[in-house]
């Protein structure tokens, strides 16, 4: 089985004086990376690659994520995944080592929202309709697939296990973007 972690970047300042690449989180973001870290350590899923965007707000993001893990997590910056379109973000998580069973991506929609909706065949009707509905900053969807490698991967061969929200997380309504 190989298991992929798509999370959109927490919530991030609207601007910056170095453009839409340098924006940093927010505190609100800040914390939200963290208890999405917090989330996946207390359930057990460690990432053996973590894969972000080099997007300031998406370093950012992986950075806190990776704080609830006390062992090193391989992890890299892909330039290409910025912005990246559905087609292309298929193409790179193809990529992967076969050793990898477990990716962690961090990126952006609006291409992270719909690549997720695209894999996911099944799953629960409620994640899939809260997942389709909205990808909110911060939203992690936990992706299954049985294919043997990531070579293999395509759309609608994936079992959405979990989507989860800071929001969720934190017992309350969904924050507006």
């Amino acid at each position: 089985m190989r298991r992929l972690l798509l999370l959109r970047h927490g919530k991030a300042d609207r601007h910056s004086a170095g453009g839409d690449r340098e924006r940093p989180l927010t505190r609100r973001g800040l914390e939200d990376s963290r208890l999405i870290g917090a989330f996946l350590a207390g359930e057990g899923v460690t990432p053996d690659l973590a894969v972000a965007s080099n997007a300031r707000r998406a370093k950012q993001t992986l950075e806190k994520v990776l704080e609830a893990f006390p062992g090193h997590v391989t992890h890299l910056i892909e330039n290409s995944i910025y912005l990246a379109s559905v087609d292309h973000l298929l193409d790179t998580l193809r990529q992967a080592p076969e050793k990898i069973s477990t990716l962690l991506v961090v990126g952006h929609n609006p291409g992270f929202a719909e690549l997720a909706c695209a894999l996911a065949g099944t799953g629960a009707r409620e994640n899939l309709a809260r997942m389709q509905a909205k990808f909110p900053t911060g939203a992690l969807a936990i992706l299954d697939f049985s294919a043997g490698g990531w070579a293999d991967i395509d759309m609608g061969a994936a079992n959405l296990h979990r989507f989860v929200t800071p929001a969720e997380l934190r017992g309350g309504e969904e924050d507006p973007d």
